[in-house]
């Protein structure tokens, strides 16, 4: 792989914001309208709501199920949305500029991957690189440009650990229990935290 090959540079800056496209081809059929409050977000992912609403308004990560639309409504985010939250808060934790970030983001939408399970993000904290093999992340590492790498498979793993034990809610407003919760307590606390 080039230097340029793999690195998100200015070439990948992306045309309009207004509508995000999916970072993600595939959607289960029942993930589709049911997803998480932006309390269990910032929970699952470590950001602040400040930073989460921060992104939404800019256009970096738009919740993909219920965007808010005014005072007291309540964006509703995939599992996709907040793996990719998580993704984006390692790079910027790294030191990664949230302009890059961007630009890797959009790169990756463009890329139009169904499943990014394979792919590892490497950075020397500038630039972000896109390995997909073995061999791609030996010759970043041996060429010194690699400090650190994101492997989105195993943070796709965290997230769906992390996630398991909190509410989920449909576009109705019904909350869906993690599995084994079934009191009516648990479901005013899940309310209440979102």
């Amino acid at each position: 792989m080039s230097d340029t090959e793999g690195t998100f540079g200015a070439e990948a800056d992306s045309a309009a914001r207004g509508e995000q496209a999916a970072l993600f081809e595939s959607e289960e059929p029942d993930s589709k309208f049911i997803g998480y409050r932006g309390a269990t977000a910032c929970a699952a992912t470590g950001i602040t709501y400040r930073q989460m609403d921060y992104w939404a308004r800019t256009g970096l990560l738009v919740p993909s199920i219920r965007s808010a639309k005014g005072s007291g409504s309540q964006r509703l985010y995939s599992f996709r949305d907040i793996l990719v939250l998580r993704i984006i808060k390692r790079l910027l934790d790294t030191g990664v500029s949230l302009q890059n970030v961007r630009k890797a983001v959009d790169h990756l939408r463009e890329r139009g991957v169904e499943d990014l399970s394979e792919i590892t993000l490497m950075s020397d904290g500038a630039s972000i690189f896109e390995c997909t093999t073995e061999d791609e992340v030996i010759d970043i590492m041996r060429g010194g440009q690699g400090v650190f790498g994101i492997a989105i498979g195993r943070v796709r793993s965290e997230v769906a650990g992390t996630l398991a034990r909190f509410p989920q809610e449909s576009l109705d407003g019904d909350v869906v229990l993690p599995d084994g919760v079934t009191d009516e307590l648990a479901v005013r606390r899940s309310r209440k935290t979102g």
